[in-house]
């Protein structure tokens, strides 16, 4: 009996360590929320942030032409409270304004949906730790984010201040980033930059080499990290690279970009993820070392607000609202899985309001992990299969946009996917426009799995 209440116990022992490997946290990013939104009559009436395009369909949780109305955002914070009420962590990724010109916002409005934005989550998750990096919309006039102090960072370092300790208060004011130990553990740290700085539509910093010294800083967080055996996440708001639904769309001046993947490459060892936003959409960027080995992964994750994107090029941008669950090893930080969670906004509009789970990545794409080495799996199945390029492609709007991705949109998004470097995304389009799937309709098999998957939601 003395040896069986042994094993019991060891049995016990291992379980609990097995247990307590395993941690979540959520990621919201891109709330947009427009207090300007109300049903009316006149479909040009509805938002400011349609730009007088008609919203057609509007219900109480928005329309596609449209920002986030308050209802969406208090719909998408609770359903975070219902699905995980008690994640270690939230990342929150910044772009709290809606698209509306300059002239129809100001500082005090912008600071006023910051805040507004910051109580609700502060009042949802009370006892949460949550970083939170700054969008281009967050700022006054938008996209223009100062290498130097300013008012603005000074007042959202105020807001934020029960979830900033001091030093990162101080930093957060000089240029809008920080670093702390990720929930004050050691051994643990988050990167939170300020990557507006890098921004080709910011003025304030086209003639720096590094504003704010923000690279250096960073160079010197994750230099001291690997010397004290850290793991680091990182966090922000625009990504390098491209933007996967218009071609040659990029977001960092060449030169931010050169920086920002060698800081990666240089410090990979420490890097167990990278997490953004900006796109709305659903994707993620891989890095690899000369030899073409995966090092690092950057998250997209899709966001709140279901707006109908303007850039020209994009023929349909609009999305699902998502917010997103990110599972990891509490011991070494890899992360474990994605899981995604979306409302689609015509059912929620028309019938009853409906979070549910959009997909898991290592379901959908049967990998392991989200480790680099895993999602460059992905990618491999993305690049060879026509069934995983639909699926990553639907997932990519939020289960909106439910059409074919041909031959040209795989290459778009493959490539944006595999290369952040500018030369080599060029190379990889020259590539892949040899070697792309014939156009065409897909496989009556994919499209049956796909109609059969939607049902089964």
């Amino acid at each position: 009996m003395t040896a069986l209440k042994s094993l019991l116990l060891l049995a016990c022992l291992v379980f609990k360590e097995t247990v307590s490997l395993s941690g979540s946290f959520w990621h919201i990013t891109d709330l947009h929320w427009d207090p300007t939104f109300k049903l009316s009559d006149d479909p040009k009436l509805v938002c400011a942030s349609s730009g007088q395009k008609p919203a057609t369909n509007p219900g109480q949780f928005g329309d596609y032409a449209c920002d986030s109305p308050w209802h969406l955002i208090n719909s998408s914070v609770y359903a975070m409270k219902s699905i995980l009420p008690n994640p270690d962590f939230i990342i929150w990724t910044g772009d709290d304004t809606p698209h509306v010109p300059n002239e129809d916002l100001g500082v005090e409005m912008v600071l006023s949906i910051v805040g507004n934005l910051t109580l609700i989550i502060n009042q949802v998750f009370p006892n949460t730790k949550v970083y939170s990096a700054l969008g281009n919309h967050d700022y006054h006039p938008k996209n223009q984010l100062p290498a130097s102090p300013s008012d603005i960072y000074a007042k959202i370092a105020e807001l934020w201040q029960d979830w900033l300790d001091p030093e990162s208060q101080e930093s957060f004011k000089k240029g809008g980033f920080y670093s702390e130990k990720l929930l004050n553990q050691t051994g643990f740290r988050m990167l939170v930059l300020n990557t507006n700085l890098y921004y080709s539509q910011n003025n304030q910093t086209q003639d720096k080499d590094d504003p704010a010294h923000q690279f250096s800083w960073a160079d010197g967080v994750l230099t001291e990290a690997a010397n004290n055996k850290e793991k680091v996440y990182i966090i922000g708001h625009v990504p390098p690279g491209f933007f996967e639904k218009k071609r040659g769309q990029k977001w960092f001046l060449p030169k931010f970009n050169k920086q920002y993947v060698e800081l990666i490459e240089k410090h990979h060892s420490v890097i167990l993820g990278q997490f953004f936003g900006h796109h709305h959409t659903d994707s993620f960027r891989m890095f690899y070392n000369p030899e073409g080995f995966p090092i690092s992964t950057m998250f997209l994750s899709p966001g709140v607000t279901p707006w109908k994107t303007t850039l020209p090029g994009v023929m349909d941008g609009a999305n699902n609202p998502g917010i997103r669950v990110f599972d990891y090893d509490t011991k070494t930080l890899l992360v474990k899985d994605v899981v995604t969670y979306y409302l689609n906004l015509t059912y929620s509009n028309a019938v009853q309001e409906r979070w549910e789970k959009e997909y898991r990545l290592t379901e959908s794409f049967r990998v392991p992990n989200a480790s680099p080495a895993s999602m460059d799996i992905v990618l491999g199945h993305i690049s060879s299969d026509r069934c995983y390029l639909q699926k990553y492609y639907e997932f990519n709007s939020v289960s909106y946009d439910l059409t074919e991705c041909n031959s040209s949109c795989r290459a778009d998004h493959l490539c944006a996917a595999r290369e952040v470097d500018f030369e080599k995304y060029e190379r990889c389009l020259e590539k892949e426009g040899a070697a792309s799937i014939s156009a065409g309709l897909l496989p009556a098999l994919c499209v049956a799995l796909s109609l059969l998957l939607s049902h089964i939601k």
